[in-house]
């Protein structure tokens, strides 16, 4: 598995994995601890050694289930964590809950430091430095809690705002087929050294290809409109045609490793199945004139009318 410089001397596999579908419950069906930690241990077997969770992914079993598989090897994995989005379900940014909420992730991960940890999208006035957040995070990087921090966004601006703030090392951008229009920032974020996370890689499931316009969802993906599923459907068809195929998974995941700018791509792993798929996708050809195929795509069919998130 091929590898990129994180933090420091850290190095993680360009392939990483989404923790959000450990113990959570998809089509009826709730992923056990053991099937966990067993998916986990076969993505490490396999060279991923990158994982993505937060406090709040399955009301905190996502946590306990990785730190249970990582358990004697902690030091063969690079764990990323977040702040603001808890167990619970609350959503809660207050300062004084930062260090309380990296213990409780701690000791779900059975560990006693994080590799880094990311403000899961916060407000303006957080990603502009008008709070003590970042002083607290530098806080706990010198004291060797956690190596690095950084913020889970979404916007230009939002990007904007967090590479103006000096100790900032990571962030964890929303990009993919559909949402290019963070794009023109891509360059800079590797310019100023910031390790890049990227996060929806396939759109939920959109960028598969196995989603249509009667698809229907019971998470929260039901909050999308029926012209809302339409017009992905419609969007989705387009793209089969011009890559010729009906599975866009290794197309869609090729097009986020042809940037240089990015360090890791995480999409949800929930099976073996999808781990094997996406780790044959990090060795599938990608043509160049595909990457500017996907970018004019973008430009024409959705710049100008962005889909809902």
């Amino acid at each position: 598995m091929k590898k990129r410089p994180y933090l420091d001397d850290v190095r993680v596999s360009r392939l990483g994995f989404g923790a959000w579908p450990l113990g959570n419950t998809a089509h009826g069906k709730t992923m056990t601890e053991e099937e966990g930690v067993a998916l986990v241990r076969e993505a490490i077997k396999k060279g991923i050694n990158f994982f993505d969770t937060a406090p709040n992914y399955a009301g905190g079993r996502s946590e306990t289930i990785l730190g249970r598989a990582v358990e004697g090897i902690r030091d063969k994995v690079v764990i990323n964590t977040k702040f603001g989005h808890h167990p619970d379900g609350r959503i809660d940014f207050g300062e004084e809950r930062i260090m309380p909420s990296l213990e409780g992730s701690m000791k779900r991960l059975r560990t006693d430091y994080l590799d880094s940890v990311i403000l899961h999208n916060p407000g303006m006035d957080v990603l502009r430095g008008e709070t003590g957040h970042f002083a607290i995070l530098d806080s706990l990087r010198a004291q060797g809690i956690i190596k690095g921090y950084g913020a889970s966004i979404d916007t230009k601006e939002e990007i904007e705002a967090v590479l103006a703030q000096d100790g900032v090392g990571i962030i964890e951008l929303l990009y993919n087929v559909f949402f290019q229009a963070t794009r023109p920032l891509l360059e800079k974020i590797k310019e100023r050294g910031v390790a890049l996370i990227i996060k929806v890689p396939l759109d939920s499931g959109w960028l598969t290809g196995k989603y249509d316009k009667d698809s229907t969802f019971t998470d929260i993906r039901s909050r999308w409109t029926k012209e809302d599923k339409q017009r992905r459907h419609d969007l989705v068809e387009r793209l089969k045609a011009l890559v010729g195929d009906d599975d866009l998974t290794p197309h869609a995941m090729g097009f986020l490793w042809s940037y240089d700018a990015i360090t890791t791509v995480i999409p949800g792993i929930r099976n073996r199945e999808q781990l094997e798929k996406h780790i044959a996708a990090t060795e599938a050809d990608f043509p160049v004139e595909r990457k500017k195929a996907f970018e004019d795509f973008y430009d024409k069919h959705i710049a100008k009318n962005p889909l809902p998130w």
